[in-house]
């Protein structure tokens, strides 16, 4: 075990998202209380076939998907709106580093994805983690995606980095063209990667990123990739 992982284990930090003092061993091993972790259960809304998306009023698939320009996924599903204690979820896992709430999000990303019928037949498809910038996790010691691989890997399940991101310019700095041409060409694959696959990341918004990862996987002989992410914005 790591350091980290005894440090988040022997002395919890407070729930994220109330600042709750967490004695139980569930509540310290997810880092949220039990009225927290209850309140953050995703909704029973309908879906859009496509993106993964609530439904407002449309039928089937949302507005966007209907008039945007298909992409490489052939699928994806969202587990979270990036808004309200979602937003402060997240901060608190990906800024502030609490990995406690890595347990949270990996077990909510494997049930979303078997609500979303992305497991196989078999429950043995591949999980492939978006690659994190270069150089970031030596500059902070950390990448939020590749952590969640780790805990993927505790659970069981075949977890295949098969990506490389070259240099680029952050997503989260640029405007919906700006990321929708930012990365093209800047994800190569550097290993042959799996036939179909779950292809994960934290946080979609323009599906820019999910889209360049499985088109670089595409053209690699890849035949079918299903999108998943914590938080959609």
């Amino acid at each position: 075990m790591t350091r980290a992982f005894l440090r988040e284990l022997l002395f919890p930090r407070n729930c994220a998202i109330c600042g709750k003092a967490l004695f139980f061993g569930r509540e310290a091993w997810y880092g949220l209380c039990g009225g927290c972790m209850k309140g953050l259960e995703p909704g029973g809304e309908e879906r859009c076939v496509s993106c993964g998306k609530p439904l407002i009023s449309e039928d089937s698939r949302c507005l966007p998907c209907r008039e945007g320009e298909a992409g490489s996924l052939d699928r994806a599903y969202s587990i979270y709106p990036y808004s309200g204690p979602w937003r402060k979820l997240l901060a608190a896992y990906k800024f502030e580093k609490n990995r406690a709430l890595g347990n949270f999000l990996a077990e909510k990303l494997t049930e979303a994805a078997a609500q979303a019928g992305f497991t196989g037949k078999d429950g043995g498809l591949p999980w492939v983690p978006v690659p994190p910038r270069p150089h970031k996790i030596r500059r902070t010691g950390w990448d939020q995606v590749s952590y969640i691989s780790l805990l993927l890997k505790k659970l069981g399940l075949p977890v295949y980095s098969c990506l490389k991101r070259l240099p680029s310019q952050s997503q989260k700095k640029l405007d919906r063209g700006g990321r929708m041409t930012n990365l093209k060409g800047r994800v190569i694959c550097i290993k042959q990667p799996p036939a179909e696959l779950i292809l994960f990341d934290d946080v979609i918004t323009t599906g820019a990123t999910l889209n360049t990862c499985a088109a670089a996987l595409k053209a690699e002989g890849t035949l079918r990739v299903l999108g998943l992410s914590l938080f959609y914005g």
